[in-house]
């Protein structure tokens, strides 16, 4: 029966051929093969439009009519990558599966990553066929091999693999889940040492639908993904093995796309893993891999084989990979319709932008100002009040504060609280006391000052704001610092990068609607990269990005990705280098999807070793009102924890204290 993925539809690459003739396809290969040298063509043209079964059929007819063995004709005609490539089709699966076992166990050495690859990927029905058919083909028996060939932890866990054995019941009982990945955590991080034997036990017998639910679980638990202690608590093979068990139970085509990708880059092609999955993936999931791989390395499977290999071993592979993902025009692959579809979806969709601090209710700047006077005077300081009465107000609240202060007891609020704050607490209070646009304007400052730029700073803040907001850091700036925005970017900042940053300091971008034809004309001129001209590019690039309105800059990108088969991004980063390409992936990613850009920002802030404040600051104040709500719901979605514990878990005190008011709710 021919597997199927998404839906029940057939996933794979390779089909059956239609008004298929075993015979004629034997006699076509025979002459194909007689005389002096061998049509290859010919030869990887039939083999490679033909699925196994009826490869194996035709090997039944080549031996009824010329008395021979197919597989025996094809190695003595072909030679090297090709060879082991058109004699791994006419192989059964199983078989093929076996022959590649046996080589990564024979010899000096074992090839464990073969091992790996095999036993952690195939279904329960696909190992018994697979051990079945080493016990055919070799008169040996398979679990007997390997557990002479490897040793320790790692022997174990394959041993549990050849069982086959895998729970199959996607009924999943919830009290089972919690047990496992309580058991794993203590099996682990909560143990002195780990114990292994858990690992394997769970991860070598649960159903994937259960281990799915295990692993989220486990997240929670722990705050970290299982992959991560793993990491920790594992090493060498055994470690590659797990590793590669969790990542087949989450997606096994995406396993794939990784391994063949890794196949591929850099110096040197891994042929012999790029020759067994493309062969034993080709009537199962390759679609799904072709798909995944687009996604997420940005260039098709296609491409890139045809980039990494030559001659009839290129034609055969590119004829299993089944289509190219990247060619622009009638084609559009399914990879580049999902992204398609999500545009159509986002230029409909109308997202309320929210904040996490509103306007107090019975709101008293007096009394305001009474409680944060009292938290300063005398000894010691009530950060907590200062924290309850400053994040619990709008801004506009609190300029009424600042000025209610200075008539009542004559003095500055701003110079008061910072002289009784200090540290990351003090810069978070006083950027909330500022306007908006002061906060803005003293921060690209501070990232323009001293010796070296902070060029992050100013596209993060210049390509996220709208007209009204960059008129009013002009005006804020200039009152400050008594020298236009335009010319201190002018003096700091030089080339292309510089034209960016004065482009969107103007506060000119349209701000109209799409308009159809337009969008189309800007997507040409975009996707208009042959020419080699890197300064023409830039300048075309400059003058839609930073002056179009983001309506119409999001049809612009539909028509980008239809005319392309690629996000506008994907060819920024591929044509672009430095400032210039940070600058317009952030003015793309900002009209795509801004929570989604902060989001990433903030992970990135607090994610490793270290805590990134300043960032941290920055986003958390500037976001506040606008949109933080929408950061703290596409945070969750994609770094599966929410930005609340993540802040919790990676600041501390008073300063951990007031960035959690400011978040407004753990989700």
């Amino acid at each position: 029966m021919a597997p199927t993925g998404k839906a029940g539809r057939y996933r794979g690459s390779v089909k059956e051929f239609p008004n298929f003739n075993a015979s004629q396809d034997a006699e076509a290969l025979y002459t194909a093969m007689k005389g002096f040298g061998s049509d290859k063509e010919a030869i990887l043209d039939l083999i490679t439009s033909r699925n196994n079964k009826q490869r194996i059929e035709i090997s039944q007819a080549y031996k009824s009519l010329y008395g021979k063995d197919l597989i025996a004709d094809l190695k003595r005609e072909l030679t090297g990558k090709f060879e082991r490539l058109i004699v791994g089709l006419m192989r059964p699966l199983a078989y093929f599966d076996a022959k590649e076992i046996k080589d990564a166990l024979q010899g000096i050495g074992t090839d464990e990553k073969c091992l790996i690859e095999i036993l952690a990927s195939r279904t329960n029905q696909q190992i018994h066929n697979l051990v079945e058919a080493y016990r055919d083909a070799y008169e040996r028996e398979l679990e007997a091999d390997v557990l002479g060939d490897t040793s320790g932890h790692f022997k174990k866990m394959l041993v549990v693999l050849l069982q086959g054995t895998r729970e199959e019941d996607d009924v999943v009982s919830e009290d089972l889940v919690e047990q496992d990945a309580k058991d794993l955590l203590e099996a682990g991080d909560l143990k002195w040492g780990t114990d292994e034997a858990q690992f394997i036990y769970i991860l070598g017998n649960r159903s994937k639908q259960h281990l799915r639910l295990v692993f989220d679980e486990y997240l929670k638990i722990s705050g970290k993904p299982i992959e991560d202690s793993i990491r920790g608590e594992l090493s060498g093979d055994i470690e590659k093995l797990m590793l590669a068990v969790v990542k087949c139970i989450r997606s096994t085509p995406e396993y794939f796309a990784e391994r063949l990708y890794k196949a591929m880059k850099g110096l040197g092609t891994k042929d012999n893993t790029l020759i067994r999955i493309m062969v034993s993936r080709s009537e199962i999931d390759m679609l799904d891999i072709r798909e995944v791989f687009r996604t997420k390395y940005e260039k098709s499977l296609h491409s890139m084989i045809k980039d990494d290999t030559s001659g009839e071993y290129k034609k055969a592979l590119l004829k299993l990979c089944g289509g190219d993902d990247d060619a622009a025009g009638e084609f559009f692959p399914e990879a580049a319709q999902v992204a398609y579809r999500m545009w159509e979806l986002s230029a409909v969709a109308k997202v309320e932008l929210r904040g996490t601090v509103r306007p107090a209710s019975d709101f008293n700047a007096d009394g305001d100002g009474k409680v944060l006077r009292k938290a300063m005077k005398g000894l010691g300081t009530d950060e907590g009040a200062i924290i309850d009465v400053v994040t619990q107000r709008s801004n506009a609240q609190r300029q009424e504060i600042l000025r209610t202060y200075k008539s009542h007891f004559g003095r500055d609020l701003m110079a008061d609280l910072k002289s009784e704050l200090s540290g990351s607490l003090a810069k978070l209070i006083l950027g909330l006391m500022m306007t908006p646009a002061q906060f803005d304007a003293k921060q690209l400052k501070k990232a323009m000052e001293g010796v070296g730029t902070d060029e992050n700073i100013l596209i993060e803040i210049l390509a996220t704001r709208n007209n009204r907001e960059i008129q009013a850091i002009n005006e804020a700036y200039k009152a400050a610092y008594h020298k236009s925005l335009e010319d201190a970017l002018s003096s700091d900042t030089s080339g292309h990068f510089k034209r960016i940053l004065v482009s969107l300091a103007l506060g000119n971008r349209d701000e109209g609607g799409e308009d159809l034809t337009r969008a189309h004309e800007d997507a040409k001129k975009l996707s208009d990269v042959s020419s080699g001209d890197s300064t023409s590019l830039e300048t075309r690039f400059l003058s839609i990005l930073c002056t179009r309105s983001y309506p119409h800059l999001r049809r612009v990108f539909q028509e980008f990705i239809k005319m392309t088969n690629h996000d506008v991004a994907h060819t920024i980063r591929k044509h672009m280098s430095g400032d210039v390409r940070d600058a317009f992936v952030a003015i793309v990613r900002s009209v795509k999807d801004k929570p989604a850009f902060f989001a990433d920002k903030l992970y990135d802030s607090m994610k490793g070793i270290g805590t990134d404040e300043r960032t941290l600051t920055r986003i958390m104040v500037s976001r506040s009102e606008i949109d933080l709500l929408n950061i703290r719901r596409v945070f969750k979605e994609m770094h599966e924890k929410s930005l609340h514990h993540m802040i919790e878990k990676d600041t501390s005190g008073d300063y951990c204290k007031a960035l959690l008011a400011i978040c407004g709710g753990d989700d």
